[in-house]
């Protein structure tokens, strides 16, 4: 936008400068002692409207870079918001987590729309260790990891609806565990409860900031597809068409199933062209 302002008004001064050359011709001529009007001076008029339309076109420029930064300042002042909402949740969880106390849910169910099920848990208040015949690999990795139920507890939070719950609840699990494999998925459900009570800004942000942060991660790309769902809610449309057309070119053949058999529809509503 700077750059817009100095071009700008580089051309209406460059233009302004040359109006002392335009404005000789606007003397009167005399011809045998009678004046004469000037031969360029509707040129002249002509040149003076040019120059306001650029002053114009200049004070809308910087109109806009104000209204931008008051945007910016609104969403800064919600994230901060929601921040402050969610630190009570944040650290009764991790309370609870350091406690060593069982989740709500005994078992855990994998995110709809997924082709990786999700290990199946066992509560934690079973203390006696099972059978061998009827234990697997995965199962005891499940029993032995705490973080597998912080995160079902917040899945299973979202699918009751219970979507406030569930960003607190999520969110206290990617503090809690910010290395662990669950947190791309913690971060995009927590975009998608953000999306589902009604709140798509919210939820771009957090969508775009989970495929930034970690694009290798598991739910990195169904966060770009949720993230075109928020856009077109946003009424933003091109951009949405733009986080299709990353997603394709970033992840194509190695897209998840349900994924793809979702995208076309997606695309058709924001009326994306390729």
């Amino acid at each position: 936008m700077k750059s817009a302002r100095f071009q700008l008004s580089a051309a209406a001064f460059a233009l302004a400068a040359t109006a002392p050359a335009f404005a000789q011709y606007q003397q009167p001529q005399y011809q045998g002692g009678v004046p004469q009007p000037a031969a360029t001076q509707a040129s002249v008029a002509n040149l003076d409207g040019r120059i306001g339309t650029l002053e114009r076109q200049i004070a809308d420029l910087l109109r806009v870079g104000e209204e931008n930064a008051h945007r910016i300042t609104q969403l800064e002042a919600q994230l901060k918001q929601s921040r402050d909402d969610s630190a009570a949740r944040i650290a009764a969880l991790e309370a609870q987590l350091a406690a060593g106390a069982p989740a709500p849910a005994a078992t855990a169910a994998a995110e709809p729309a997924s082709s990786n099920s999700k290990p199946q848990l066992v509560s934690a208040s079973i203390t006696t260790k099972p059978k061998p015949v009827a234990t697997t690999a995965t199962d005891a990795s499940a029993q032995a990891d705490p973080a597998e139920e912080a995160y079902d507890a917040g899945y299973q939070l979202w699918k009751s609806g219970k979507y406030d719950q569930a960003i607190g609840a999520l969110r206290a699990f990617s503090s809690a565990y910010p290395k662990h494999r669950r947190t791309s998925w913690a971060n995009n459900l927590a975009g998608r409860a953000m999306l589902d009570k009604g709140e798509p800004r919210a939820a771009a942000e957090a969508l775009l900031a989970n495929y930034r942060s970690n694009p290798k991660g598991e739910r990195a790309a169904d966060s770009l597809f949720y993230l075109g769902q928020a856009l077109v809610k946003l009424d933003q449309a091109s951009q949405a068409c733009k986080a299709y057309a990353e997603l394709e070119a970033v992840y194509g053949p190695a897209m998840r199933a349900d994924l793809k058999a979702m995208l076309p529809q997606a695309k058709t509503q924001a009326k994306c062209s390729g």
